[in-house]
């Protein structure tokens, strides 16, 4: 018991000079803004100890890879310059499934954010193609779509499930739906 509060005295008369120095230096209106500020919280103390910290995102392998996966952006193999194709009209909309009891009651906790979409519906216009014609890869961030005419290399806002999509080509619109759940880490509390 001795000890604690030999230390808290030790602290509060460490506190007490340091604060004392600071109304010192204020009445005598410091022209030099720098040595005023020299001593702050981060004073209070031992000093902190400048240890060497390697970050272990700059860590490079023992391998002759110039880089590695994870610097590597999801759908980057797809890129290819010498492809002239067009890219095609397209447009993402992000959707909700709506109840009575969200639209009056507000019972769900829903609000108009995309934190709340379930679900994003990404519309393409292909005109002049078929639905055999259209070749169509989805990752987790990226959407891949090939036909004769046209390619769209799409990196999503948001991760996707990319099992649980469903894809649906309207002739008469000429106009190709792609809906894909959306993947989120805190899905369990923000779809309750």
């Amino acid at each position: 018991m001795e000890c604690v509060g030999v230390s808290s005295l030790q602290n509060l008369q460490a506190l007490s000079a340091l604060l004392s120095t600071q109304q010192q230096e204020e009445d005598e209106e410091c022209k030099n803004v720098t040595a005023c500020a020299q001593l702050g919280p981060g004073h209070i103390g031992p000093p902190p100890k400048k240890d060497k910290e390697v970050s272990t995102a700059y860590v490079k392998k023992n391998s002759k890879d110039i880089w590695s996966e994870e610097e590597v952006a999801e759908g980057s193999q797809y890129d290819d310059l010498a492809d002239l194709r067009p890219q095609p009209e397209y447009e993402v909309i992000l959707k909700q499934s709506v109840g009575t009891e969200d639209l009056f009651l507000g019972l769900n906790r829903k609000d108009p954010s995309s934190m709340c979409c379930e679900a994003m519906l990404v519309k393409i216009k292909l005109p002049d193609t078929k639905a055999t014609d259209v070749v169509l890869d989805v990752k987790e961030k990226f959407l891949d779509l090939r036909t004769p005419k046209y390619k769209l290399g799409l990196h999503l806002p948001h991760p996707i499930h990319s099992r649980g999509g469903k894809a649906q080509f309207f002739s008469e619109r000429e106009e190709l739906e792609v809906t894909l759940p959306m993947n989120r880490p805190m899905d369990f509390i923000n779809m309750q």
